[in-house]
Formats: C-alpha cells, structure tokens, sequence
C-alpha cells in the first residue's frame, strides 16, 4: 500500500518591522508579539496531527514560528536553506515610489523585466530549490506529516509550479497570508492534492485579512491519477 504523506509549508507569523524595511534575508528580524501568538495558534491547530518532522528557513522569523510546533510534538528544528526568503536587489530598504528605494533612478535598471523577476532571485531557481525542500520534508515523514516554515514568495512559488501556473504574478494577489498553511499531500512520491488554510485567520490585522481572496487561486487542488 502506497504511504500517504503530507507536508504542510507554513508562512511565518507577523514580524516586528516598524520601519516597513523589506527585510529580505537580513537577520535581527523577529516575530512581533502578534507573530508569536499566530505561531501558538497555528501549534495548537495542528496539535492532535501526526506530525514527525518540523524544518524551518534559517531566518530568525521562521526559526521562532516553528519552534511551537515543534514543542508540542517533542521534536527539533530541522533547518533547510533551500527554504529561506528570496533574493531581493532592494533588501535593507523602504519600498516605493514616493520617500522609498524607487525614487532614485539607480533602481529603476532592476524593474525592466517582471517576468524573470530582473530585481531579484528568478522564480525557476526558486521554485527548483522550494521543490527539493518539499522533497526532502516529504522523504522524512514518510507516512506522517510535516511542517516546513517558508516565506510568502517561495511558498507561492512553489504552489504556482506544482499547480503548472504561470511563476510570474502579481504580488498582491497571492493566496498566502500570514501563518497560512499550504499543505502538499503524497502518495508515495506522487503529489496528488494541495489544500490552503489559515488557522490564526482571525488574528491578521485587518488590512491583510482579505488579501489573496480574489479568486485567483482555489482553496483545495486534487491532481487527476
């Protein structure tokens, strides 16, 4: 009989960035209170699931969303560095047009194509290294289930080329809140659903709780045998 496997991919809680800095892969950025109380509810979501492996992003805010989840269970932080944020030109800097990095001409060479993307890491490499992640989360649970903590882009990514779309998108469009679960289930190897879920919903503060509810992306995806 064919082992069932399912390896859920976490997005990190809220992170305390009161300068709206695009962080990227810096570190000393920490999960807000609010952060640490998604992450407790996300591990009491998932409290009573067969969980036997938890691995996380070697950034601060991954490493600190997974660690409840894996107390409740009993186990260690695995850390994967195919499951860190992806690159970004502007990383150290506040985003925009008005008082932000685009005023300055000299960024403007990085924004000439959205489909690699020019401004930072290309979405095939990402979805590639998301991939072998996934893989390799899947391969330790084998027959369980696991918890892989990522970041918004590479877990969007990762579902945008497992559901054979298109990698290039529009950012504020992605179905993947805050502490949101995308959860690829196996048989054996074969991936043959993904499902999205947000337990610490109620806790998004309010300009985010609609975001990627526009019909852009469906709840659950079952892949035809």
């Amino acid at each position: 009989m064919t082992e069932t496997t399912v390896v859920h991919l976490m997005r990190h809680g809220e992170v305390h960035n009161p300068e709206g800095v695009l962080y990227g892969r810096l570190p000393g950025y920490h999960l807000s209170e609010l952060g640490r109380q998604m992450a407790d509810r996300v591990a009491e979501h998932l409290a009573d699931r067969d969980i036997t492996h938890v691995v996380a992003s070697p950034l601060e805010r991954a490493q600190e969303t997974a660690a409840p989840i894996g107390k409740a269970h009993g186990l260690d932080i695995a850390v994967d560095g195919r499951l860190i944020e992806a690159g970004n030109v502007f990383e150290g800097k506040v985003f925009g047009v008005g008082d932000g990095a685009l005023k300055n001409p000299s960024a403007w060479k990085y924004l000439t194509n959205p489909f690699r993307p020019s401004w930072g890491e290309p979405y095939i490499d990402l979805a590639v290294r998301m991939m072998a992640a996934l893989a390799a989360a899947r391969d330790a649970a084998r027959g369980h289930e696991a918890v892989a903590v990522s970041h918004q882009s590479p877990i969007w990514i990762a579902r945008s080329f497992a559901e054979k779309r298109r990698l290039w998108h529009d950012p504020r469009k992605r179905q993947c809140s805050l502490a949101s679960l995308t959860s690829f289930t196996y048989e054996g190897d074969k991936l043959v659903s993904i499902g999205y879920s947000e337990p610490a919903r109620d806790l998004l503060p309010a300009h985010l709780a609609g975001k990627g509810k526009r019909g852009d992306a469906p709840v659950a995806k079952s892949f035809g045998a």
